[in-house]
């Protein structure tokens, strides 16, 4: 395992101990070189899962596209990590427990503005915005009524 801060490739386990009521494991890690630690955490891949882009092409599923885009709409927010860390693995869970070997962006991208409407209204726009790729105000502006109305 790499380390996140030097890059140095030679880490060892400080402790490990089941994540996720047991269906993960948390580990513990030390760089040899910079002596900084960080947190891993080891899951079973049950199948591969392929995600179906909006141009029908098939990609592999990737956990860092989805925080990519939960962390940019998070940006500047009152979220702490441990939230933003929380909605990713419940949303991973949603997306495994489907047991499908496809699942299209569309699907995904809906789980995340459900989770995002729920834990910060700014990010949730801000992840509609470019979800839903608002061509104008009027758009937007539907988007916040619809919002605004469910309060």
């Amino acid at each position: 395992m790499k380390c996140p801060y030097c890059n140095a490739s030679d880490t060892k386990v400080i402790d490990s101990r089941p994540a996720d009521e047991n269906s993960s494991i948390r580990r513990r890690r030390q760089c040899e070189k910079c002596k900084k630690r960080f947190t891993t955490y080891e899951k079973l891949e049950t199948m591969p899962l392929m995600v179906i882009k909006k141009d029908r092409t098939r990609e592999t599923y990737e956990r860092a596209k989805i925080e990519d885009g939960v962390l940019r709409s998070c940006h500047k927010r009152p979220v702490s990590t441990e939230q933003i860390n929380a909605i990713i693995d419940e949303i991973e869970n949603q997306v495994f427990n489907m047991e499908e070997k496809e699942i299209e962006t569309s699907v995904i991208g809906e789980l995340v503005m459900e989770k995002l409407k729920d834990l910060d209204e700014v990010a949730y726009v801000r992840f509609a915005s470019v979800y839903r790729e608002f061509k104008d105000v009027n758009t937007f502006m539907e988007e916040l009524g619809k919002l605004l109305k469910n309060k």
